[in-house]
C-alpha cells in the first residue's frame, strides 16, 4: 500500500486537545525511535527537523534537509506506529506553492500535525543565534495556501514564530495573532525566554487556541514538566532533540568502551540482546504472519 493508497486515521491528537489535556509528544527521528516512543506509553511523537538533520545527514539543524527526506521519514513512521506524529514542516520549504507540495505530502504520509515556521532561508534551529523573518504577511499567505492544501480539517496546522529573537516579545504575540486570524488550529511563540514571556504567550491565547511549549535542554526556554507547562496553560509539550542528545551521548559510550576494550563485554548489562532487540521490534510475530502465507 503506498501513501496515496492509505486510508485517513481518526485524529486522536485534535481530541485529546479539544478536551483540555496537555499532551506530552517526544522528539523521534526514524521508525525505530518511534516506535520505542510508543511502546513506552505516549500518545504523541514529534518529528524533529532538527534530528532528521542529526541523524540522517550528520548536519546541523540550518535549513539542509529537503521536503522529500522529511516525507520519506514520516511515511516510515506512521507505517510502523499507531499514535499521531506532529511533523515540523520548517519554513514549507519555499512559497506558498511549495507549502501547499509540502501539506499534501505530508498528509499522505500520515501527519496528524503539520508545523510551519515564519523564518526566511535558509532557516535555522529556532534556539540558535542568526535567524531572520519572512513579512507576516507572507507568511499569512503561506498559512492560507496550507489551510487550502489539506484534504481533512483533521490534519491539523500549527503555525510558530520565531519572532521573538529577532523583533522581540510583542511583535512575536502580534504575528501569532495575524496567524491565529488565518484560521489555523494551534500557536507555537518559539524560544520564549523566561517564565514571565511563557505567562504572557498563555494568557493571550491560552483560552482561544492550544499552545506548544518547546523544550530544549541547553536552549533559551527555561525547561519545565509537561504538568507544570499544562498549568500554565500550554496544551502540547514537545522535548524534540532530547532524544538526540540521549542517543549521542550513549553512543559516545558505547564507543569509547568498544574501541577501548576491544569487546562490549563491559557494556552487556546495559544493552539488549539478540532475542531481546527482535522481540522489540516485533520479529516473531512479523515471521508469524510469513508463515500464513507460505
Amino acid at each position: 500500500m503506498t501513501t496515496a493508497d492509505r486510508a485517513p486515521r481518526p485524529n486522536s491528537l485534535k481530541s485529546r486537545i479539544a478536551a483540555g489535556q496537555t499532551v506530552l509528544a517526544p522528539g523521534v527521528y526514524d521508525a525505530f525511535s518511534a516506535l520505542i516512543a510508543q511502546q513506552a506509553g505516549f500518545d504523541a511523537v514529534y518529528l524533529s527537523g532538527a534530528s532528521i538533520a542529526y541523524s540522517a545527514l550528520g548536519r546541523s539543524d540550518v535549513g539542509l534537509t529537503t521536503c522529500t527526506e522529511v516525507t520519506d521519514t514520516l511515511a516510515r513512521i506512521t507505517d510502523r506506529v499507531d499514535c499521531p506524529v506532529i511533523v515540523d514542516g520548517d519554513t514549507g520549504f519555499g512559497n506558498a506553492l511549495n507549502v501547499q507540495r509540502t501539506v499534501r505530502g505530508f498528509e499522505r504520509a500520515g501527519a496528524a500535525m503539520i508545523q510551519l515556521e515564519d523564518q526566511g532561508f535558509p532557516k535555522r534551529c529556532g534556539h540558535l543565534a542568526g535567524k531572520t523573518l519572512v513579512p507576516a504577511h507572507e507568511m499569512c499567505g503561506k498559512l492560507r495556501a496550507a489551510l487550502d492544501a489539506r484534504h481533512s480539517a483533521n490534519t491539523l496546522v500549527l503555525a510558530r514564530t520565531d519572532a521573538v529573537a529577532v523583533e522581540g516579545l510583542d511583535a512575536a504575540l502580534e504575528r501569532a495573532e495575524k496567524y491565529l486570524e488565518c484560521g489555523v488550529d494551534a500557536l507555537f511563540v518559539e524560544a520564549l525566554r523566561t517564565p514571565e514571556q511563557m505567562d504572557a504567550a498563555c494568557a493571550r491565547f491560552a483560552a482561544r487556541t492550544p499552545l506548544l511549549a518547546n523544550m530544549v535542554e541547553g536552549g533559551q526556554t527555561p525547561v519545565e514538566s509537561a504538568q507544570a507547562l499544562g498549568e500554565r496553560g500550554f496544551r502540547i509539550v514537545i522535548f524534540p532533540g532530547g532524544t538526540m542528545r540521549a542517543v549521542a551521548h550513549m553512543l559516545q559510550a558505547y564507543y569509547a568502551s568498544l574501541h577501548a576494550h576491544g569487546t562490549t563485554a563491559p557494556w552487556r548489562e546495559r544493552m539488549l540482546d539478540f532475542d531481546g532487540i527482535n522481540a522489540v521490534i516485533g520479529t516473531p510475530e512479523l515471521l508469524a504472519q510469513g508463515k500464513r502465507y507460505e
